[in-house]
């Protein structure tokens, strides 16, 4: 882990982000792991599997969305307080090439954190023989959310 431009509220947040990670059963389903973490930025891992595939073989454009919205959560989440949620209320894809490979690294960074509202960038790349090609970007937009029944932190 690399040094973050961003202060976390909670000082367990990494434990907080691996904890939620793993009650996410769409992350398991496709399988997904989160690979990295620190204070305003996650990595996703997804490794290539016929089951999420489209009609030409390349991973579906919407499990390269699923993965990267998880990964800008996760990344917004990173900074919030203990006793927070976070929901995506926006995001845009950019997909920039077919998604071919042996694995996928989904890569969510914040951009600005905000008390209630958060910028952050997702970046999806196809890996093949240890090289790394970027596939598709994400713009998204997290909203915090505390106090309502039904939101796990």
């Amino acid at each position: 882990m690399g040094a973050s431009r961003f202060e976390p509220q909670d000082p367990g947040f990494a434990e907080r982000v691996m904890a939620s990670f793993g009650r996410q059963a769409a992350m398991r389903t496709i399988g997904a792991v989160l690979t990295e973490i620190e204070a305003g930025r996650v990595v996703i891992e997804l490794p290539w599997h016929q089951s999420l595939t489209q009609q030409h073989g390349f991973l579906h454009a919407g499990m390269v969305a699923t993965a990267l919205d998880s990964a800008c959560g996760y990344a917004a989440s990173s900074l919030m307080s203990a006793d927070v949620g976070v929901l995506t209320i926006e995001y845009k894809v950019n997909l920039l090439a077919p998604a071919q490979g042996e694995r996928f690294r989904m890569e969510g960074s914040v951009v600005k954190a905000g008390r209630t509202i958060t910028v952050a960038e997702g970046r999806a790349f196809a890996v093949v023989e240890g090289r790394e090609k970027l596939i598709a970007t994400m713009g998204a937009t997290l909203m915090a959310i505390a106090g309502r029944d039904g939101i796990r932190h």
